[in-house]
């Protein structure tokens, strides 16, 4: 009994060594499981792009092997097969269609008069170790000032919102630093608690 126990179990133990048999590549369980992992971690056009290039590579191309060997869904393989074919990146009707735009995606008109207006306030770091460009103009501010170029409310964004469209685009919403005024000397300090030199 125990001599055929292990006998079903080495059978078992070459099952998983040489699943890919007729690809002439031989895969060890814990690479299958490395593979299934990988795939796992990554979404999209990516885990598909990852799955066609593994049933191509271990699979000789087939999804219904690729589903059998890493238990993916078939659907999935080959459509990154046919994205891998043609080069066309199949995008999911969520992706497309779903999400808010961006305001300066919305509104170009009013996202270059802002950009016109910000960059009149702006000044670049003084350190200059970073690109950052920092500006004296607040959201409020700047809602107002495209008040008065005639923009109407309905196109502008709150005040919480401007900061956002500020700060994404790279100014951050922060008084400006003048020079810093230099330190008194140490020797204007020694002659005044020496008078009699």
């Amino acid at each position: 009994m125990r001599y055929f126990q292990s006998i079903l179990g080495l059978e078992v133990l070459l099952m998983e060594v040489t699943t890919v048999a007729e690809g002439k590549v031989s895969l060890e369980a814990i690479h299958l499981e490395d593979i299934r992992l990988a795939a796992s971690k990554m979404t999209g056009a990516s885990r598909r792009a990852f799955q066609a290039e593994m049933a191509l590579k271990y699979c000789s191309g087939s999804a219904r092997r690729a589903e059998d060997v890493f238990g993916w869904s078939r659907q999935a393989v080959q459509l990154g097969l046919h994205e891998k074919r043609t080069g066309i990146v199949c995008l999911g009707h969520h992706t497309f269609c779903c999400g808010a735009k961006l305001w300066e995606k919305k509104h170009p008109e009013v996202a270059q008069a802002l950009w016109e207006l910000a960059e009149s306030h702006a000044q670049q770091d003084p350190t200059f170790r970073t690109t950052l460009s920092f500006t004296r103009l607040t959201a409020e501010e700047a809602i107002k000032q495209l008040r008065a170029q005639g923009f109407s409310d309905d196109v502008l964004p709150s005040r919480s919102g401007m900061s956002e469209v500020l700060n994404r685009n790279g100014y951050r919403l922060r008084p400006v630093l003048k020079a810093k005024p230099q330190k008194k000397s140490l020797k204007r300090r020694h002659f005044r608690q020496c008078p009699g030199t």
